[in-house]
């Protein structure tokens, strides 16, 4: 089974604002066959998919996509999305209600917000022939957006602060453990930190070998704009950030423009190998990096032979090849 991972997927604003004459699967530029390819496809949502709404006081950046805009999910063949994140509220609870129907109705299953806290915390699960695929969410960013047994919001946990003393986090490593109970392969998404940097906080490392050790089969880390290594820990990916795959975002000399198809090749529901492939955003498209691919790999390989993780390019696929079992 193949798995593809996709870092922040942000339709609004200038995107947005193309999407009104361009057909859906603009964003997505000449990915598409690369993600066609994988039998579950799962991205974080940046952005609300609502039509109207009222900014949220207080915040310098809103993002909301039309509604009619899930039709640029479905044109990728996204299978699941994390609303974990620090924009899915953007425009107020009434337009972040409009998005989850919007998403039922066309398949799109989702993690990591919801109504109340039993929705935001509840496990996605997709079958792929007789594999179960467990998908959680989570985020540290946007606590005042927590949701609670009757308010609607984010599933909340904090990454950096307290933990496995946090009650937060322990509670999160039960449900890890109970939704490995009943899923062949788990993933588990982490919209953690803050925008920017190379290395991974420590936090984050103690909390994604936790994870691990929890039983996430995978750790699908975001919400730095750049990409950083990935650590493997006993046989597990941690993915620690995937970095912007889609937006209309300001190019920063960290490179926010660069990242990869994050494609996982498991062997009895087990990962075996990452495969990435290098992209870069070009006039609110993601393309596959062509020229520029072997050097924004070579970052990657820097990274994460910094956390012990061995990788090798090949010239043939055009891709980073990462083993998870020797």
């Amino acid at each position: 089974m193949r798995l593809v991972l996709l870092g922040d997927v942000m339709l609004g604003r200038l995107v947005n604002q193309r999407l009104k004459s361009a057909p859906p699967a603009f964003p997505w530029g000449d990915t598409l066959p690369v993600l066609a390819r994988a039998d579950v496809r799962i991205a974080n949502l940046e952005c609300v998919l609502a039509d109207g709404g009222t900014p949220q006081p207080g915040k310098v950046f809103h993002f909301r996509s039309d509604l009619k805009n899930v039709a640029t999910l479905t044109a990728a063949g996204i299978n699941a999305v994390s609303l974990a994140n620090n924009h899915v509220l953007d425009y107020g609870t009434q337009a972040f209600r409009k998005t989850l129907p919007a998403l039922d109705s066309h398949g799109i299953l989702h993690a990591g917000a919801g109504p109340d806290l039993d929705a935001a915390r509840r496990p996605a699960i997709k079958r792929v022939g007789h594999t179960a695929v467990g998908f959680l969410a989570f985020t540290d960013n946007q606590p005042d957006w927590e949701a609670g047994p009757r308010r609607p919001g984010v599933y909340y946990v904090p990454a950096d602060d307290g933990g496995a003393e946090d009650e937060r986090v322990r509670d999160l490593l039960a449900l890890v453990r109970r939704t490995k109970a009943r899923t062949d392969l788990l993933v588990v998404s982490a919209h953690w930190g803050g925008n920017w940097g190379a290395d991974p906080p420590s936090g984050h490392r103690r909390l994604g070998k936790a994870l691990v050790d929890a039983g996430a089969d995978i750790v699908f880390g975001h919400s730095a704009h750049v990409f950083r290594g990935v650590e493997i820990h006993r046989g597990r990916p941690i993915i620690y950030s995937a970095g912007d795959f889609i937006d209309d975002y300001a190019v920063d000399e960290e490179r926010n423009d660069q990242s990869f198809i994050f494609g996982v090749e498991t062997a009895r529901a087990l990962p075996v190998r990452l495969r990435l492939h290098p992209t870069v955003i070009v006039d609110f498209q993601a393309r596959l990096a062509g020229k520029s691919a072997q050097a924004i790999a070579a970052r990657m390989r820097r990274l994460c032979a910094q956390l012990g993780t061995q990788s090798q390019w090949s010239d043939e696929a055009n891709v980073l090849v990462i083993p998870v079992v020797s």
